[in-house]
């Protein structure tokens, strides 16, 4: 495809934010991507970035190519994977690290995974520390919340989950079931009056009193569980509200929502068996 080295190029800049970080990256000198930004952006007619002392940020029109071009590039990486598989026998570990919280949605992609290649010897660690990628700690994440920066890590989305506010059968045979309209009427689970990274906080703090939580917590393992026992309202991920002890009281809503990534090293992303992981992992 015509452009493509240049596209590549571009491509490398756009997720490292320097010219010297790709061309790292690509294992080219970096006269080489600026020759290859050059043409490209005559070749547009456009600019894809603007040059600034600390490195190279997107226009709008390099917004758009970003988005083509890693269309683009997963595709490739998908076809590589599926023939490179023809003749290369996936082998050996592949660690896989999430928050605990959100093991629900992993369990499913790594049982279908062990299906198709049982070889491979598989290790999912659940847990609140970041795994660092450029260390081996693991070779894919999940990471929830804002799109990772980390310069050489590889970032996909996966999955939004989306929350809405619950009771449990519990709470409402002892206070009667709850409307939308008398909500300080009731007792609720919910983050403390501070930052939290949960989704449906800022909502909390403008519409319940401070008087009305019965317990306040940042962990959603904690209010997820509070709620399902019964000691006060409080926001549940629609992935686990699927439950017949579980009152929905406000449905789910995209601003009640967070995203989740797929998170590798750019290194690790070039390994068949990561390939492999994160096309099942989007299918």
């Amino acid at each position: 495809m015509k452009y493509w080295t240049e596209l590549r190029s571009a491509l490398a800049v756009a997720r490292l934010g320097t010219v010297m970080a790709a061309a790292r990256d690509l294992g080219v000198h970096r006269a080489t991507v600026n020759r290859h930004i050059d043409s490209l952006e005559r070749y547009l007619g456009l600019p894809l970035f603007q040059r600034h002392a600390r490195g190279y940020t997107l226009t709008d029109t390099g917004r758009d190519m970003l988005e083509v071009a890693g269309r683009a590039e997963e595709l490739f990486a998908d076809f590589v994977g599926r023939t490179t598989g023809l003749t290369e026998k996936l082998s050996g570990s592949l660690k896989i690290t999430s928050l605990s919280g959100v093991a629900p949605l992993i369990i499913p992609v790594i049982d279908e995974f062990h299906q198709k290649h049982s070889e491979i010897d598989l290790e999912f660690i659940a847990e609140e520390q970041l795994a660092r990628l450029e260390h081996g700690e693991a070779h894919v994440a999940i990471r929830a919340g804002a799109k990772p920066t980390t310069p050489d890590y590889v970032v996909l989305p996966f999955r939004q989950i989306r929350f809405g506010l619950y009771a449990s059968d519990n709470y409402i045979k002892k206070n009667g079931k709850p409307t939308a309209r008398k909500l300080n009427d009731h007792e609720f689970i919910g983050p403390p009056n501070t930052s939290t990274p949960l989704p449906y906080a800022e909502w909390m703090n403008a519409e319940i009193s401070p008087d009305s939580y019965a317990l306040r917590s940042s962990n959603q393992q904690v209010i997820t569980s509070a709620v399902k026992q019964g000691l006060g309202l409080g926001f549940v991920a629609e992935f686990e509200a699927h439950n017949p002890k579980l009152t929905e009281i406000i449905p789910p809503r995209d601003t009640w929502s967070v995203t989740l990534w797929l998170v590798t090293h750019a290194d690790l992303r070039r390994t068949l068996k990561v390939q492999e992981f994160l096309r099942f992992a989007r299918a």
